[in-house]
């Protein structure tokens, strides 16, 4: 049976391969596709759902929702284009009177309980809402997947932080505090998904209307990760929270008591991992620490190459 997905996403160009590839897995159930400011504003966020659902139009449209109104002090346009998705246009419509997306994350966990894993791939505001919305959240998801936090090595939003932990941190701190058990894929691993320009543009299944809308997002990204990052390619950091789920074997992770500083001035949205022998308080995340990055490129080429 299908593993039931719920995915809260700002959809950039990275979130936007994630979405096509849990969409295009027979393995997975989508059941809702939440929007998230991040990368992109609240209703941008809205709206780039609606396209990549309009765009990739799968046999089962998962839920949807509205972004919850929160404002940010910096996106992520700079790297994913006007729009967050390289700022090519298409035809899209977005539906009215949608319920916020906090309330119907708690609504899709409730509908399947200890059935859904809710897979992160933006700052964690509206996971938090959802908390103080319905405390009883951890008891019903299955599994919570965060794409977020930088341990070992440096921010790249500042000294120590990895962009969704800092633009919200207080929301992230509440999170791993929630009993939730989180499997956190931090930049120490996620790092490591770049994939070169040919990867990106010469993708299986050419014909296929997935690939088709992948090609069209991407070469903005690949010109941009060049001029910021001095990056020949992209890194396709949220591809790995649906490998993750997909492929539980390509990452290895440990119990670690964790927690986020809200406030520093140089370490705000920092993970801080209590790797001490005897460390302040029980294990609250699974933190990983390595990735198999060939078996994530394999699920993506079996996956794209039998795309829709």
């Amino acid at each position: 049976m299908p593993r039931k997905l719920v995915i809260l996403a700002d959809p950039g160009i990275d979130a936007a391969f994630a979405v096509a590839l849990a969409l295009n897995d027979p393995d997975l159930d989508v059941v809702g596709l939440l929007p998230t400011a991040g990368n992109v504003s609240a209703e941008q966020a809205t709206a780039n759902v609606h396209t990549l659902l309009g765009v990739l139009d799968p046999p089962k449209w998962p839920r949807l929702a509205a972004a919850l109104p929160a404002r940010y002090e910096a996106d992520g346009l700079a790297l994913h284009g006007p729009g967050g998705l390289g700022g090519a246009t298409f035809p899209s419509a977005t539906r009215h009177a949608l319920h916020p997306a906090d309330k119907v994350l708690v609504e899709l966990a409730h509908e399947h309980p200890r059935g859904v894993t809710l897979v992160c791939l933006g700052p964690l505001t509206t996971l938090a809402t959802a908390l103080d919305r319905d405390p009883t959240l951890p008891a019903v998801l299955s599994e919570t997947v965060i794409v977020g936090g930088a341990w070992r090595v440096p921010g790249n939003a500042g000294p120590a932080a990895e962009f969704g932990f800092w633009l919200d941190p207080d929301a992230a701190k509440r999170v791993l505090k929630a009993e939730l058990n989180p499997l956190v894929l931090p930049l120490d691993v996620t790092r490591r998904l770049v994939f070169s320009p040919t990867d990106l543009l010469e993708l299986p299944n050419p014909d296929s209307r997935t690939c088709q809308f992948l090609r069209q997002i991407v070469p903005f990204g690949i010109r941009a990760s060049s001029n910021l990052l001095g990056v020949e390619g992209f890194l396709l950091t949220d591809v790995l929270g649906v490998a993750a789920v997909a492929r539980p074997g390509v990452v290895t992770a440990d119990p670690q008591h964790a927690d986020v500083e809200a406030r520093g001035d140089l370490t705000r949205g920092m993970l801080v991992v209590d790797a001490r022998r005897d460390p302040a308080g029980p294990p609250t995340a699974r933190v990983a620490t390595d990735v198999t990055v060939g078996e994530v490129r394999e699920y993506m080429r079996t996956i794209l190459s039998g795309a829709g």
